[in-house]
């Protein structure tokens, strides 16, 4: 298949990569030798040597195996990014097991469903989420529940004040009960030896990661992603950085691990060459610019909803965030005035980029350097990807500029999902990823995602797709955010409407957006309703989610009919 995106490759990136077939882990091996006594992780304050990092993983790997973890075993980690994240995350492997990576958020119901899918006989949890997994134990597979606490890694006297801080904002002092059953992570770290253990490996069929997806659609499903998936989407980031220099960039690492793309581009990649990363548990804009201030990260990867936070913090001015040389933006649509502005107060480069979870989960990206910026396009597919626009109704490839479904193939598209073969054979065909987006490709081989195929709306017979109602409404300089969807509609069968987040201070009437809009999008498109919100629903990376408030939306309708 012809791959018109070879052109435009800067030379420095490779078109093709030669993987070296070698577990994850065995990246962290080499950092410690490689990078040994330099900073693997800043957490807020305190710091952690790749010596010191290899030698915490593999005691968390010996421990594992007292517990009776084999290879191909379940382990999950439900923690935001902490080192603790990083030193098990690597420490199930290095103990030959899979990682599962759990929402912090999660509430029981969801914790149980996981873990009951997952056959996980692990879990790595935080002391204030500890009383929500013991619950759901006995109903899952869970064997032990190991704890650890934000403040195990905090620097003195942080460490001492910290558990007021939580007991003020939680309410609640937990206490483990010390059963066979309990494990503490601190108690780990200074018993358990730093043994490594060799098992057999192979390269292209071991999964290294059982990642959950959102589960918009019915039950969240558990994609197979494997060491070759990850090493090979990882060494694309690196090949794609081509100006990153080896052992020296410092990533600032708030898109949490339990998400795929933080995992690869902040935890994956900067293990691999040896960065810095500087973690933050939460998004705080206030914590954020205070941190990119002190610590100075040059790699940023983050999602639009962080970048729109930093932007419209009141005291932004205030902050030096020059030390930022470029930044991948992922998970959600990047709009074009909010990567203006943030190179603006940088002076770096902002690129947005598209992927899934099932592909580990970068596929495209604009190029950051030496390149032309081209407006509402994701870029191209990634090195030693293939991808192509496939016709909705007869399935065949299509040619340039025509629409259809979004599909790739290359190392990093998942295994399948867990135990739903089913489910994988509609996904994968014929070694395609069908990525259930729509989009089509110019004679350049640059990608443009018009919209999700379960997202558009179809109003009066005619097909709209939000993106391109939230990029206009995102040029109005009062508008913070906004989400577009299809809302039931009893003449038109669905019409669009606006959720509208406004800039603290900004006054805007439902009569003035709809004259803006009218100026841009043809009659039809224009949002019908508009609905004013001090904040819109999102997941833990920072996506908004736009199902959640459609089925607000129907169930509000329903609540009227049944009182009417």
């Amino acid at each position: 298949m012809n791959k018109p995106w070879f052109a435009e490759y800067p030379a420095e990136i490779p078109t093709e990569l030669d993987l070296i077939e070698k577990p994850l882990q065995s990246y962290l091996t080499e950092a410690a030798t490689l990078y040994n006594s330099k900073v693997a992780i800043q957490f807020m304050g305190k710091e952690m040597t790749y010596t010191e990092l290899h030698e915490s993983a593999l005691k968390f790997a010996h421990y594992l195996k007292t517990l009776g973890i084999k290879k191909d075993d379940r382990v999950a980690i439900m923690l935001p990014n902490t080192p603790q994240s990083v030193i098990a995350y690597y420490g199930i492997l290095y103990a030959g097991g899979i990682v599962v990576q759990t929402n912090p958020l999660y509430m029981e119901r969801e914790i149980e469903y996981q873990m009951k899918d997952s056959g996980a006989k692990v879990i790595l949890t935080l002391d204030i989420l500890y009383p929500r997994v013991s619950k759901v134990m006995k109903n899952t597979g869970l064997e032990h529940i190991i704890v650890t606490a934000i403040k195990d890694y905090l620097p003195f006297p942080k460490n001492l004040i910290y558990p007021f801080i939580q007991k003020k904002q939680y309410g609640i002092v937990v206490k483990v009960d010390h059963s066979g059953q309990n494990h503490l992570f601190t108690e780990i770290m200074k018993t358990a030896k730093p043994e490594s253990t060799d098992h057999e490996f192979d390269f292209e069929n071991d999964v290294a990661l059982l990642q959950y997806t959102g589960g918009t659609t019915g039950f969240p499903k558990g994609v197979m992603l494997t060491h070759k998936n990850l090493v090979a989407n990882a060494s694309m980031c690196d090949a794609w950085l081509y100006k990153c220099k080896k052992g020296e960039e410092r990533v600032l690492g708030i898109l949490p691990f339990f998400h795929v793309y933080g995992m690869t581009a902040v935890m994956i990649l900067s293990v691999m060459q040896g960065y810095k990363m500087i973690l933050l548990p939460k998004f705080d804009p206030e914590t954020t610019l205070k941190t990119i201030q002190k610590q100075k990260p040059t790699l940023f990867p983050g999602a639009p909803t962080i970048y729109i936070g930093l932007l419209n913090h009141p005291e932004l001015k205030n902050y030096d965030l020059s030390s930022i040389d470029s930044c991948l933006s992922g998970s959600a649509p990047l709009p074009v005035e909010v990567q203006q502005q943030f190179e603006d107060v940088t002076g770096g480069k902002l690129v947005e980029g598209y992927g899934l979870t099932e592909s580990s989960p970068v596929t495209h990206s604009n190029f950051l350097w030496d390149k032309e910026r081209i407006k509402g396009s994701v870029g191209v597919p990634w090195p030693s990807t293939d991808a192509a626009i496939f016709s909705l109704e007869t399935g065949e490839p299509l040619p340039p500029n025509e629409m259809g479904e979004i599909v790739v193939k290359g190392p990093q598209v998942m295994k399948g999902y867990w135990n739903r073969p089913e489910e994988t054979e509609q996904t994968l065909r014929d070694g395609w990823l069908l990525t259930g987006d729509l989009g089509y490709m110019d004679e350049r081989g640059y990608f443009y995602v018009v919209d999700r195929k379960k997202d558009m709306i179809i109003a009066g017979g005619f097909n709209i797709y939000p993106r391109e109602i939230e990029e206009v409404l995102y040029e109005h300089p009062a508008i913070q955010e906004v989400v577009a969807a299809g809302v039931p509609d009893e003449y038109r069968g669905e019409t669009v409407k606006a959720y509208v987040v406004l800039k603290e201070g900004e006054v805007l009437t439902e009569e003035e957006l709809n004259e803006f809009a009218r100026k841009y999008l043809a009659a039809y498109k224009v949002p019908r309703i508009y609905e004013f919100r001090k904040e819109l629903p999102k997941t833990a990376v920072g996506k908004i989610l736009r199902r959640a408030l459609v089925e607000e939306e129907r169930q509000k309708i329903e609540e009227e009919q049944k009182t009417s």
